[in-house]
């Protein structure tokens, strides 16, 4: 069951990935295009302080003892997007929301995802989110204590 929770919650995380980050670097890379400074633009201040929240997020997926399916479902997300981009850039920008119709900004968020994804960034935190993966003590389930249970059959007579 821990697993079905966290495929659901690695889609979450995907969301919350690809959407903050995106949205959040669309922003300061138009603050550090203009030479704002962050202090005097509330907007650059708030696109890092979105950042810094997904930079949270991701950092207690990944050192929480959680299902590795929560980090194992953006990392192929993330993976499966940088290949497209390797062979072939015109379908895998076109991925991105960024249609003019949408809400402007899911529109901001998509422009910041292809910048992520042509940066190189995406591939990055693809590979980092994918090596929790490979440690076998995340697909164990939760240790239980032999002393404990041993105490416990005592004490109910079954000893």
């Amino acid at each position: 069951m821990r697993h079905v929770f966290g495929f659901l919650l690695g889609i979450l995380v995907t969301a919350a990935l690809l959407f903050g980050t995106g949205w959040a670097t669309q922003g300061a890379v138009q603050g550090a295009a203009n030479l704002i400074a962050p202090v005097n633009q509330t907007q650059v201040l708030v696109a890092l302080g979105a950042i810094a929240a997904t930079g949270l997020v991701l950092g207690l997926v990944l050192v929480a003892r959680l299902s590795p399916l929560t980090v194992f479902v953006p990392s192929i997300v993330l993976l499966a997007w940088t290949v497209v981009y390797v062979l072939d850039v015109t379908r895998a920008m076109n991925l991105a929301p960024v249609a003019g119709n949408l809400q402007q900004d899911l529109v901001r968020a998509g422009r910041g995802m292809q910048t992520l994804l042509a940066s190189g960034i995406y591939l990055m935190l693809g590979i980092a989110l994918f090596i929790p993966v490979l440690m076998p003590s995340r697909w164990a389930g939760p240790e239980h204590d032999d002393d404990d249970f041993d105490d416990n059959r005592e004490q109910s007579g079954y000893y």
